[in-house]
């Protein structure tokens, strides 16, 4: 299913350690449906994606780089790998969830992880999003004490950022933009052996 066929975008999560698990619960919980994959054959994994739900769907990485909006939650130095599947991410969206802890800035040319990690996604547009919570805290329900746990997201397309938002916003979060990758994008991107202000903050927005 692609938002070509029918205006609804398709999703897909790569990488299905515990921070991929962790999306995939929240996808479950809200009973939309995405794609997970990893370098390894779908049904090694499949047994683990059933017990999450019956939305999300073990499938290999090269049906799930056709989806329209994509996870990428990998380690950090596989970003290259996946990116490799595609020549041209034009028309997708790629959801940053890596953090370049212990990786030296001069090692990215003294960028912001994200957007050395948008410079791989050939034409795809990149949001950072997700990162800052620990996987035990992004695997639980994100209603919380009469409030919803905020997620920190930045972004070079506003239109991007916006998306990833209203999707937030669907699986239960509440968003907070900060703005480009070379701005508030900073915020949340580990540097060197140095985390980010916002990262690993367990923070609750009340409506």
């Amino acid at each position: 299913m692609s938002k070509s066929e029918n205006n609804v975008a398709s999703y897909a999560i790569i990488g299905f350690g515990k921070i991929g698990r962790a999306l995939a619960g929240a996808f479950a919980r809200n009973e939309i449906r995405v794609s997970v994959a990893t370098t390894r054959d779908p049904a090694s994994f499949a047994p683990d994606a059933a017990a999450i739900g019956p939305d999300i769907i073990p499938t290999t990485l090269a049906e799930a780089v056709k989806a329209d909006v994509i996870f990428l939650a990998v380690r950090f130095e596989s970003h290259p790998d996946v990116a490799k599947q595609l020549p041209n991410w034009r028309g997708k969206t790629i959801v940053d969830v890596t953090n370049a802890y212990g990786i030296p800035p001069e090692k990215l040319g003294g960028q912001p992880s994200s957007r050395f990690v948008a410079q791989a996604f050939t034409g795809g547009k990149l949001v950072k999003g997700f990162n800052h919570l620990a996987a035990a805290i992004l695997g639980q329900d994100p209603a919380v004490h009469g409030g919803r746990r905020v997620v920190f997201l930045a972004g070079d397309d506003d239109g991007a950022a916006a998306e990833i938002g209203a999707l937030a916003e669907n699986l239960g979060f509440s968003p907070i933009q900060l703005g480009g990758l070379s701005e508030g994008g900073l915020l949340v991107h580990a540097r060197g052996n140095t985390w980010g202000q916002l990262i690993f903050k367990d923070l609750i927005k009340f409506d």
